[in-house]
């Protein structure tokens, strides 16, 4: 998909009625990236009140292949053909009726097709929510919809979620990924470096961690979190610091002891990690101590991994990041880890191309889709060795002892599985015993779509997280099934719903048997909204939060039929006219002689019988 072409269609004569995008088996081997060469830079920390040399890109192009393609208003539908049969029929049809032989004219009937992509909203966010907001009949028809989904977190050590705001004593390090992704359309979305490569990295770290945290808990509370929206101006993570200041969630910013995020990492080069910090807040000598103490932390973890870590530049930015969001509120010690030490590596950032074939994700012939499932993939091990320096760094910055990181190792399998689950197809038999029986019908033999969606029921991959996340971090409850569901260890008990979250999974079913075996998992797994404060407040022109909205739409399709000659259809019309007006002379001839016409003759009044 040249963006030469579509901008040529675009400022071209204005005839174009729509396009079909025929999406390629293979990538590109240029980069393509519809996405902006400066990813969220206006709803970063780095502006002109948060040293200006370092906003706008001014230091670094982190997206050196961005076009912003996806930023373009076209005023006409574009859809992506993904069906072989479609394209198929479209080819054929085209090739036999509107290719002219030996370069002359095609002759009629022409093969044409329409495209139906009706969209409610008009203009921008503003005018569409005061519309929402005006609607004063008793069925409202809603134009638009903020986008936004639900961030995913967990904690080490279980805190009431009912009594918000400051923990008193309370010291947590924080955690993140992010959860989405997005490209050029809004159904392709399968992010595997963008956004897929942290998300595992940090799951399968905190299953790494679970069994020695028990064993020998650290002083300090590890807190995940795994952040929904932030491709489109950091919903989640803006939230969240939201929600945090306004003593509206299970923590405040003064319990934030420190950072680590955990950002695109699926392709490194000669086996090297960068840790990015905030050149800014380290100017102050308490904030850049504690960010030293996490690279030797980060160091320290290191050892004996094929992987290793180094700092770029120091008076280089941070990279597009969700920790941006924390630093827009207060200087908090922080990094974030890459695989890349100034632009993206990620060639295919925020596009369709951004798949497992990009992660150099591959299988033997002629396996199996289970044993597709079990095979440790190249860029399965090189996970996994990400998400062991991140268990390790995370349990010494929480302050574990040191002796204790020999038992922290990621599990290569439950890195592959997840890879598998989310890069190839969702409806396999590790997912299908991890999740609650009503989302089985979530379950596809496809990729995973990281697009956010609007902000009206939980996501597929925020669904997914939360119940990996819950069972990789949570133990088996041996309570019945009612209680379970209903957040209860018995039906007296009215407490341990603030603490702790109950879900009922499927389970695995027994050899010879058809029937699963459920079972109830408790853990501190929750929910938190992933929507911008801009809406709350209803400041749709918001500088500072993300303000983005999608139109509600009908039904989308296409058909395709042969159109006849300009001059079979002129003879057509002049038929069909001419065919008019005699109708039309006959019925006034009919209707003003109707009397003689239609007539009947009368007997006199004195007949008698």
């Amino acid at each position: 998909m040249p963006v030469s072409i579509m901008m040529k269609l675009k400022n071209g004569s204005g005839r174009v009625a729509g396009v079909a995008v025929i999406m390629p088996n293979t990538n590109p081997l240029e980069g393509f990236s519809p996405h902006t060469s400066c990813p969220n830079e206006n709803t970063g920390v780095y502006s002109e009140t948060y040293d200006p040399s370092l906003a706008h890109c001014n230091v670094t192009v982190w997206n050196p292949f961005g076009n912003g393609l996806s930023y373009e208003e076209f005023d006409f539908p574009i859809f992506s053909m993904k069906d072989d049969n479609d394209t198929r029929v479209i080819r054929q049809c085209y090739m036999d009726h509107n290719r002219g032989v030996n370069g002359s004219v095609p002759q009629y009937p022409l093969c044409a097709m329409q495209l139906y992509s009706h969209m409610s909203a008009v203009t921008d966010t503003a005018t569409c929510m005061r519309r929402n907001d005006l609607n004063l009949s008793l069925s409202p028809e809603m134009i638009c919809d903020p986008l936004g989904d639900y961030n995913v977190w967990a904690s080490t050590k279980p805190l009431n979620t009912t009594a918000k705001g400051h923990k008193t004593g309370e010291s947590v390090v924080v955690a993140a990924a992010r959860l989405d992704s997005r490209s050029f359309f809004f159904d392709v979305a399968p992010g595997a470096e963008s956004g897929v490569s942290g998300f595992i990295s940090l799951l399968a770290a905190a299953s790494a961690l679970k069994t020695v945290i028990q064993e020998a808990p650290p002083s300090r509370t590890i807190f995940y979190t795994f952040f929904q929206g932030e491709t489109f101006d950091y919903i989640g993570s803006s939230r969240m610091v939201y929600d945090m200041e306004n003593k509206q969630f299970a923590v405040d910013l003064d319990n934030v002891h420190s950072v680590l995020e955990i950002g695109q990492v699926g392709l490194r080069a000669d086996s090297k990690l960068w840790l990015h910090s905030d050149p800014v807040s380290r100017k102050n000598d308490s904030v850049n101590d504690q960010v030293k103490k996490l690279i030797t932390n980060l160091r320290s973890a290191a050892v004996n991994l094929s992987v290793s870590v180094d700092e770029p530049n120091v008076s280089q930015p941070l990279p597009p990041s969700s920790f941006q969001r924390f630093l827009r509120a207060r200087p908090i010690p922080g990094l974030v880890l890459e695989d890349h030490e100034s632009s993206f590596t990620n060639r295919f950032y925020e596009s369709m191309y951004d798949t497992a074939d990009h992660l150099n994700m591959s299988y033997p012939a002629n396996l199996t889709q289970e044993e597709q499932l079990e095979f440790v993939t190249e860029a399965a091990k090189a996970l996994t060795e990400v998400a062991t320096l991140v268990a390790r760094a995370l349990y010494i910055q929480a302050g574990g002892a040191e002796a204790q990181l020999r038992n922290i190792n990621a599990d290569p399998e439950i890195v592959t599985r997840m890879l598998y689950g989310f890069l190839v197809r969702t409806n396999n038999t590790w997912f299908q015993q991890l999740v609650p029986s009503d989302l089985m019908s979530h379950l596809a033999d496809r990729p995973t779509n990281f697009y956010v969606g609007v902000a009206q029921q939980s996501s597929e991959p925020t669904l997914l997280v939360q119940y990996l996340l819950a069972n990789m971090t949570g133990s088996q409850f041996n309570i019945s099934q009612g209680n379970c569901k209903n957040q209860r260890e018995d039906e007296k008990d009215e407490e341990s719903k603030h603490m702790y979250s109950y879900t009922w999974v499927q389970g695995a079913a027994p050899p010879n048997s058809t029937e699963r075996q459920g079972f109830c998992v408790r853990s501190t797994v929750r929910l938190s909204k992933a929507l911008s404060p801009a809406f709350d407040l209803k400041e749709y022109t918001s500088k500072d939060y993300s303000t983005w909205t999608e139109s509600r739409w009908k039904v989308i399709k296409g058909r395709i039929f042969l159109v006849a000659s300009p001059d079979l259809e002129m003879m057509t019309l002049g038929v069909g006219v001419g065919v008019l007006i005699a109708s039309l002379l006959l019925t006034y001839i009919m209707s003003s002689k109707a009397d003689i016409l239609f007539s009947s003759g009368r007997e006199p009044a004195n007949a008698t019988y």
